[in-house]
């Protein structure tokens, strides 16, 4: 089943310029044509652009997520590569998590501070 840009951009949440970039840049491979020229989406063709998306709002460069596609467009010889791409990155997502994962605590303590302050204060209106 063939999809248009349009339909594309709405299942994926990206703009049709995004997407015209992203094939233009050689992120997307060439997608194919229909008769009249117009681009006709498959489903590879979107699971492959959700795989980008998971991958640019996870952090990875552009640059990086055209290599990833230039050597799984280069077949099954590049698998050692692509793995060791997609670990690193995969490294980088768990060391921001934990990251963040400082942070909601010392948000968490500082909720838990004010909640204490304001039964204190409801206590004191209550004396």
């Amino acid at each position: 089943m063939g999809y248009s840009i349009k339909t594309i951009a709405q299942k994926s949440g990206l703009s049709q310029y995004t997407l015209r970039y992203y094939e233009r840049e050689g992120v997307l491979p060439e997608v194919a044509r229909d008769e009249h020229g117009n681009r006709c989406f498959h489903d590879e063709d979107l699971e492959l652009i959700s795989l980008i998306c998971c991958l640019k709002d996870t952090g990875m460069p552009i640059a990086e997520i055209k290599q990833f596609i230039a050597l799984s467009k280069e077949g099954l010889g590049t698998l050692p590569e692509q793995r060791k791409l997609l670990q690193e990155h995969k490294l980088q997502i768990e060391e921001k998590i934990k990251f963040f994962q400082n942070f909601a605590r010392k948000i968490d303590h500082k909720i838990a501070y004010f909640a204490s302050l304001e039964n204190e204060a409801a206590a004191a209106e209550a004396k």
